[in-house]
């Protein structure tokens, strides 16, 4: 039977390595399910698997955009669908890595068809966020999609944005496409890592240093000209700019990107567990 292993979890939990010898073991490629590894300028801050590793092992969907792009779960589905199917004509396994949720649970199990939301709706979203932040997008979310501000993503101005972009242009709540289809669209088996928090916060501690090392200053610098983009409010880069324009100086920059990656593995973990790992049978969960 054809099946997909998909390799999952918080941030720095070490699925990269992982995934690379389970790829090996089993013969076959690796697609990344990671929202930022999408973008060819972010290699340091995604983390992205580097081009020694890459010639180990194919990987697919990494660096294939550019960040002035826009790029969403839906696309990713399509993309990833396309891929697998090319896969399967020659392997038995792919193996899927990464740690965006959304672009997991959309390949698996399919969203609801998201309409294409208009260029003027998402600047006139990006704008509220440009003048209000994280607030403006929570007030106007409340009143459109209650039940997607009880949810673990609320912190991710990417997710909010996405959210209230899709709200205002169907007329429904955003919340409404996500249920998709109950049924499995592939055979699948999850690795999940069994690394407790202490040492993940340590090995979280450990990336900013090497982050800093291998030229992330210089990398958030390259891409100051779409410090608006939806992909740059994330961490590790929202922190530089503030860092640039003297709000931080660099020890504090640093670790306030040290706290914000530990918060976005913890919202990752609770989403993980309520998401997906709540859906399956113990058959189709494994540790690393």
């Amino acid at each position: 039977m054809k099946r997909l292993h998909v390799v999952c979890g918080p941030t720095a939990s070490g699925k990269t390595a992982f995934a690379i010898e389970l790829a090996l073991q089993l013969h076959t490629e690796i697609i990344s399910a990671d929202s930022r590894q999408v973008f060819r300028e972010l290699p340091v801050g995604s983390a992205a698997p580097t081009a020694e590793e890459q010639a180990r092992v194919p990987h697919h969907l990494v660096g294939h955009l550019s960040v002035a792009e826009t790029y969403d779960a839906v696309q990713f589905a399509a993309d990833a669908d396309r891929i697998i199917g090319e896969l399967f004509k020659t392997h038995d396994d792919v193996v899927i890595c990464g740690g965006s949720g959304l672009y997991i649970q959309a390949l698996l199990f399919g969203f609801d068809e998201i309409p294409t939301v208009p260029a003027a709706v998402r600047e006139e979203v990006e704008e509220l966020y440009r003048r209000k932040d994280l607030a403006g997008l929570h007030e106007v979310l409340q009143k459109l999609d209650p039940e997607f501000m009880t949810g673990g993503e609320t912190r991710n101005p990417r997710r909010c944005i996405r959210a209230l972009e899709v709200s205002l242009y169907s007329g429904r709540p955003y919340s409404s496409f996500k249920s998709g289809a109950q049924e499995a669209r592939y055979a699948f088996e999850i690795y999940y890592p069994s690394a407790d928090r202490e040492t993940l916060y340590k090995r979280i501690n450990e990336r900013v240093t090497q982050m800093l090392k291998a030229g992330l200053e210089n990398e958030v610098r390259s891409v100051l000209p779409y410090r608006d983009r939806q992909a740059l409010q994330t961490v590790g880069y929202k922190e530089f700019f503030q860092y640039f324009d003297g709000v931080y100086d660099l020890e504090t920059c640093l670790e306030e990107i040290r706290k914000n990656t530990r918060r976005y593995a913890k919202r990752q973990e609770t989403w993980f567990r309520h998401q997906l790992l709540a859906r399956l049978s113990p058959a189709q969960l494994h540790g690393f």
